[in-house]
């Protein structure tokens, strides 16, 4: 396995904890892909000599990447690289936009396409009379060929992107297209037991953990213009939430 030596700029003015500053130039250079699966981390006597710093602080922001599960140690082999997760902050944007931001290559297997009256649930979240036509879309979208997630979404009939659209580029980028802006949203995370066919799609075990997440966007007028339910791997998947206090 490779052992690529990382070049880590530390700041010793900064109030900021020399760990956390490895930890974070460490983390950017696995997310970014600069660091790749399999790839073996210097250890942490070899790490704290070069960058001058205590074994135990070099020791601390190992471990939490390990913690993270971006590392893992195994014996007789060292600290490796892990498969990358794909991390995204909780903004108003699609799951393709921040792969494809990350430097990653999504690609969209489009498992379902229905036009067809809305179940009450989904009349009431569009805010629709029942008998308008809604479209119902399911994806399955991957990174990487590996599957991330499965995306359910609900679109007024009237405009809904063509499938081969959906094959191509992300929802957003698609309504985008159409001239709709979407300024809002609502939503809600939370997380389940997969099914045995959501853990197929996903190349997990049956009853893995998965993230979930429910989501209304609306246009600049306040018009709801998708609902999505959508499913994540656990394993391969993690909202990052910025908070701040009053």
């Amino acid at each position: 396995m490779s052992q690529p030596q990382i070049d880590v700029e530390l700041d010793r003015l900064s109030p900021v904890p020399l760990y956390f500053q490895l930890a974070q130039a460490l983390e950017a250079e696995i997310v970014g892909g600069r660091l790749n699966p399999g790839d073996r981390i210097e250890n942490e006597i070899d790490l704290a000599k070069r960058l001058n710093m205590s074994r135990p602080t070099a020791r601390q922001a190992i471990q939490a990447l390990v913690d993270k599960g971006l590392l893992v140690r195994k014996r007789g082999v060292g600290t490796q690289v892990v498969r990358n997760e794909v991390h995204r902050s909780v903004e108003l944007t699609s799951l393709y936009e921040d792969l494809v931001a990350a430097g990653q290559a999504p690609t969209t297997d489009l498992l379902d396409y229905k036009l067809g009256a809305p179940t009450e649930e989904v009349a009431d979240e569009l805010g629709t009379d029942p008998g308008d036509p809604v479209v119902s879309i399911r994806r399955l979208r991957k990174s990487g060929g590996e599957p991330i997630a499965i995306l359910t979404n609900h679109i007024p009939a009237d405009i809904s992107p063509a499938p081969d659209e959906l094959r191509q580029k992300g929802l957003y980028q698609c309504l985008r297209g159409r001239g709709l802006s979407i300024k809002s949203a609502r939503q809600r995370i939370g997380a389940r037991l997969a099914t045995d066919d959501e853990a197929a799609l996903l190349d997990e075990q049956p009853g893995a953990a998965v993230l979930t997440m429910q989501r209304v966007a609306y246009d600049e007028m306040g018009k709801a213009v998708e609902f999505g339910q959508h499913i994540y791997r656990a394993s391969r998947y993690f909202f990052d939430v910025a908070l701040q206090s009053h």
